[in-house]
Formats: C-alpha cells, structure tokens, sequence
C-alpha cells in the first residue's frame, strides 16, 4: 500500500492481513501519527527486555549481540556473534551486504586485531558499514566482544 508522506512523496506501507505470525515473532503494530502517514514496526524474538531486532521504515535494529558461548576467546566469540548477526538479519528479510553502521563493544582494546581478523573475513569487500569500536565494560566479565547493527531492509 502507497500512503502519501504529506511530503508530495509516497511511502510502501507492507500489510500483513490473516499472516500467520511465526512463535518468535511479535504481531505487526501500526501506529496511526495522523491521517496521512502510518509507521509499521515488527519486533523478532521479544523478551521481557528487549527484542533481538525490530524493523521500522524498511531499517533494521539488532540488538548487541553476545556470544552463545562465552568461554571462547575474542575470535571465537566474534565469529558465534556474526553468525547470529547473519542469522538474524535473514529473519528480517536482509544480509550483511545491507549493513548501514556497525558499533563494536571490547572488555579490552588490546584484543582489536583478534576481533578484526574475524571481521574482516566476515564482511563482504565493497560492503563495508560505518563502523565504531569502543573499549567498554560488558554485561558480564565472560563477554569479550558485543556487537550491534543497523541494517537495510
């Protein structure tokens, strides 16, 4: 469905009429700003917490994403959390070709070139995203990697 911005421009509008929504899937939420412009947002695998994504306007938002298993070290852990990142942005409709930002968190700046050595074979040439990385303290002392994304639709 085309509706109109107000803008003299037309925004796709997907609808999902008597879609099954699959178990990890929260049901589509329209939100009505006005008259003219109706904003669709659709969460994946939603906690109590948070989602793991949510796609609003054709962009996706992953969570930081953590390894499975966290008794890895920062190569192991980077490669777990790509795959899920790969996982995940599949589930939405896109791929890691379609990566707009990427922010990078580090228990310790000193493992880098560890996570890069992963990353750099992970990411498609000519597909790079903007991308920043940061020393922080983590959720847990096990984590050595959190990474989140923004994505294309």
């Amino acid at each position: 469905m085309r509706v109109p911005d107000g803008h003299g421009h037309a925004d796709n509008i997907e609808e999902y009429p008597g879609q099954r929504i699959q178990a990890s899937v929260r049901p589509v939420q329209t939100l009505h700003v006005n008259r003219e412009h109706t904003m669709t947002i659709k969460r994946f695998h939603v906690g109590a917490r948070m989602s793991a994504a949510v796609v609003h306007n054709g962009t996706i938002y992953l969570a930081g994403e953590v390894a499975e298993d966290p008794s890895q070290d920062t190569e192991g852990q980077t490669r777990q959390i790509l795959a899920s990142i790969d996982r995940l942005l599949a589930e939405c409709g896109s791929d890691k070709t379609r990566i707009l930002s990427a922010q990078i968190f580090l228990a310790d700046i000193a493992d880098f070139k560890a996570m890069n050595s992963v990353w750099d074979t992970w990411v498609p040439a000519g597909h790079t995203p903007a991308r920043a990385t940061v020393e922080s303290k983590l959720a847990s002392p096990k984590y050595r990697v959190e990474i989140k994304v923004i994505a294309a639709a």
